[in-house]
């Protein structure tokens, strides 16, 4: 599902590129029988980070994007530096979810995996606007 989403960069030399790299990943772990969902969340964060860090470098004045791993900073930066809207406040706290959750996996804790794949549905609409805003 997020591979093919992703499809317009598939095998890209550059972070969006790697974005669909990570959706790949997202899509085989879903098919799998890995209880434990932190290594998704883990590929998932990657996905969103990467997306947005090539899109702060393709799409503003500088071509700069920050080295935070923070989703919602980034995403603050995307929408600050570019024509790029959406609501923050709708997304924000989905989006620090998944970074908590990533940093989890790093450190081997488990975490809540349905709350886990609640910020996924909310984050998910967020993936469709960024894609329709690389596409402009």
């Amino acid at each position: 599902m997020y591979a093919e989403k992703l499809s317009q960069f598939e095998n890209a030399e550059n972070l969006a590129g790697k974005a669909w790299e990570h959706a790949v990943a997202c899509d085989v772990i879903s098919q799998t029988l890995i209880k434990d969902c932190s290594m998704h969340c883990f590929h998932y964060q990657q996905l969103f980070e990467l997306l947005f860090k090539h899109l702060l470098e393709t799409q503003t004045k500088y071509g700069a994007y920050p080295h935070t791993h923070k989703l919602n900073r980034l995403m603050a930066q995307l929408i600050d530096d570019t024509d790029f809207k959406t609501s923050l406040d709708t997304y924000e706290p989905h989006l620090t979810a998944v970074t908590v959750c990533a940093e989890a996996y790093r450190y081997n804790f488990l975490i809540d995996c349905a709350a886990y794949r609640k910020d996924v549905l909310a984050l998910d609409p967020l993936l469709n606007e960024l894609i329709e805003f690389a596409n402009r």
